[in-house]
């Protein structure tokens, strides 16, 4: 019997990045995507430039971060501050109650994992922190291929 090896391993400094969620985020896809396809996970590195403020938001899957360096204020739904550093990990449930917002004190480095690889799961919900209504700007429905899909159901 031959089997054939499916170990892959990726180097992210040669990974092609590109911009984030936000102009201060550069992203690099490291599985779980068209490069690197996988079954169930998505797998990136995200890094923020100081002072960069990502909106409070929410996803329909769990997201999990590890922070590789750099220090930032995570806010909860109810505003609840945490202060990260590298080691310290993050993990976001689906939903509204998962609800986070970065605020970046000093350049931020950190592995962002999804559980899933399909694009229109990979959606992200920005809150107004005042009237608590949840929105997707039509861009962004574009962007994330989430104008039409197949149903979850």
């Amino acid at each position: 019997m031959e089997i054939k090896p499916t170990l892959k391993v990726i180097n992210q400094k040669a990974v092609k990045g590109g911009e984030g969620v936000i102009p201060q985020q550069n992203f690099k896809r490291l599985v779980g995507c068209p490069e690197v396809p996988t079954d169930r996970i998505r797998v990136g590195f995200a890094s923020y430039e100081p002072g960069a403020i990502e909106e409070l938001h929410w996803h329909p899957i769990e997201a999990f971060y590890y922070v590789l360096s750099g220090h930032a204020t995570v806010r909860d739904y109810e505003g609840n501050e945490y202060e990260v550093e590298a080691g310290s990990a993050i993990y976001a449930p689906a939903g509204i109650a998962g609800a986070h917002e970065w605020e970046v004190k000093e350049g931020l480095t950190l592995l962002a994992v999804r559980a899933t690889t399909e694009s229109d799961r990979k959606l992200q919900f920005t809150v107004d922190k005042k009237t608590k209504r949840s929105y997707i700007d039509l861009d962004d429905l574009v962007k994330r291929e989430g104008v039409s899909f197949k149903s979850h159901y």
